[in-house]
């Protein structure tokens, strides 16, 4: 089970989850964002990641190959419609509402689907969860997102059967600032859940 920390925004979080089991960190650059860090201060970050963990840049309208290759991200999350899609590491993120079908994926380019709660101009972490169900035996990569923590992760894996979780604001004790007790307790309840 890929199991990833969305959000980071400091050391001692990104550390904290490391020493944690999370395989993946996302990085958010979306200026918009509560969570959004520079690229000097992701580089910092990530310079202390091991290689083990998926460093995992977050966008919205853009995916900027020429700055994830700067600072070698494993991966591209990009929500919206940039311009250009890279051709490989791409997780697209998408909402699922009510209407969604499994056919809406077909024909879509991607290595992963981050699929979320709505969240409007927000693009992630309001805590929302959506219906899992609607999501269950997806014949791709499917990573759980949105409304996540170490209360409803099994249930969510049990339901809809991703290849990986991702968690954020329902595991901080501030927007940016991670709960590291309840980050631990979400990571440990996904990888026995897997």
């Amino acid at each position: 089970m890929m199991v990833k920390i969305c959000g980071i925004t400091n050391r001692d979080d990104a550390r904290a989850a490391v020493e944690s089991g999370a395989s993946a960190l996302g990085f958010n650059f979306y200026a918009k964002s509560k969570r959004c860090v520079t690229p000097d201060l992701a580089a910092e970050l990530m310079a202390e990641l091991p290689s083990t963990v998926l460093k995992v840049g977050v966008f919205v309208n853009e995916a900027p190959v020429e700055l994830a290759e700067q600072l070698g991200l494993d991966v591209l999350q990009v929500h919206g419609t940039p311009a250009i899609w890279p051709r490989q590491n791409l997780w697209r993120a998408l909402s699922v509402t009510s209407l969604f079908r499994a056919g809406d994926l077909d024909n879509v380019e991607a290595d992963a689907f981050l699929l979320d709660a709505p969240s409007g101009a927000q693009y992630g972490g309001t805590g929302e969860t959506f219906d899992w169900a609607l999501i269950r035996g997806l014949p791709r990569r499917i990573i759980v997102a949105g409304g996540l923590d170490a209360d409803n992760v099994s249930r969510a894996i049990a339901v809809a059967q991703p290849w990986g979780v991702d968690a954020c604001s329902r595991i901080e004790s501030a927007p940016g600032k991670k709960d590291h007790r309840k980050m631990a307790a979400f990571i440990t309840a996904a990888l026995r859940a897997s």
